[in-house]
């Protein structure tokens, strides 16, 4: 069976009342984009060590090889989704500095 890939939980949208905006302020939504960051991080870190475990199961006899290519596999998909989100943050921070004020 495979299982989703999750980088972490996305907060649930909240539905803006009429006249009623609560904004949040730039402090606060870069503690919570930093948190989301870290969370994601976390988790593909934790799919490479459950790769790490089930080879290791896999040399014992415990796993069969089949669940092993398919954690490695969403494994290193996660590793090239990071690695791509890293490159355009790269790419708008140069974007940004290159701005003439």
């Amino acid at each position: 069976m495979i299982q989703s890939i999750s980088l972490g939980q996305i907060g649930q949208t909240k539905l803006m009342e009429s006249k009623q905006v609560q904004q949040a302020t730039p402090a606060e939504l870069t503690q919570s984009f930093g948190q989301y960051l870290q969370t994601a991080i976390e988790n593909v870190s934790a799919q490479e060590q459950n790769v790490h475990k089930l080879n290791d199961k896999y040399l014992v006899g415990q796993v069969d090889v089949t669940k092993v290519l398919i954690a490695s596999e969403q494994a290193q998909l996660s590793l090239q989704l990071t690695s791509q989100v890293r490159n355009k943050m790269v790419e708008a921070y140069q974007e940004i500095m290159r701005m003439q004020i």
